[in-house]
């Protein structure tokens, strides 16, 4: 018996929010005629960290920026933005060829933010299990959110496949025992995947049968 459940990450992998994430702020701080510095906006780890770029901003914008407002209209727009993405198509496809196998996401994002754009995505009802990162201690690079994946699955770790897009989501997933295949988004250094077992561009390189008969 071989591999019988694929468990994907979400922010990035499944839908493209890094990069309305980043529009967003890069939008915000125009409101007030700054540029944010995109070197190192983006955290090693899962989890929500945004205070930290509201305190950034705030920094940047000096006495009378108003966070609840700057907050709002953020995150308006980044919605306005998260309204019409999609699976990538070569995800699509491996849903599509995935007849018998379980499914799951394991995210270090909330449920509040997880389950309604995979409910936008049309595939919501695909996912027999969703993990998420306010169900668990700790974020990835820790491997919690991966266990807690394959505990509600009941299947054990070596007959799993994990699919990323970032080195810390990588280092969950094998943390968990899990084999991965790594995506790297646009925003991931594309050297520091070493760990993944197979490395794509996009998940249009391979078919679901090609990655899972590896193993």
């Amino acid at each position: 018996m071989g591999i019988c459940a694929l468990i994907f990450d979400f922010d990035g992998l499944l839908m493209d929010t890094e990069s309305t994430q980043l529009a967003s702020w890069q939008y915000e701080w125009r409101q007030f005629g700054l540029e944010l510095d995109v070197a190192g906006f983006f955290a090693d780890h899962g989890g929500d960290v945004s205070g930290h770029r509201y305190a950034a901003l705030a920094q940047a914008v000096g006495p009378g920026y108003d966070q609840i407002a700057s907050h709002a209209r953020r995150t308006a727009y980044r919605d306005e933005l998260n309204a019409v993405l999609r699976f990538p198509a070569g995800i699509e496809k491996w849903l599509g060829q995935a007849d018998g196998l379980r499914v799951a996401v394991a995210s270090s994002s909330p449920r509040s933010w997880v389950q309604p754009l995979l409910r936008q995505s049309g595939y919501l009802d695909r996912f027999e299990v969703v993990a998420c990162g306010d169900e668990v201690a700790a974020p990835k690079p820790d491997p919690a959110v991966y266990e807690l994946a394959l505990r509600r699955l009941g299947v054990r770790a070596e007959k799993a496949v994990a699919f990323e897009d970032t080195p810390h989501g990588v280092a969950a997933a094998k943390a968990a025992g899990l084999r991965c295949v790594a995506i790297p988004n646009p925003f991931a250094d594309p050297g520091r995947f070493e760990s993944a077992d197979l490395v794509l561009a996009s998940a249009s390189d391979r078919t679901l049968p090609e990655i899972v008969g590896r193993w």
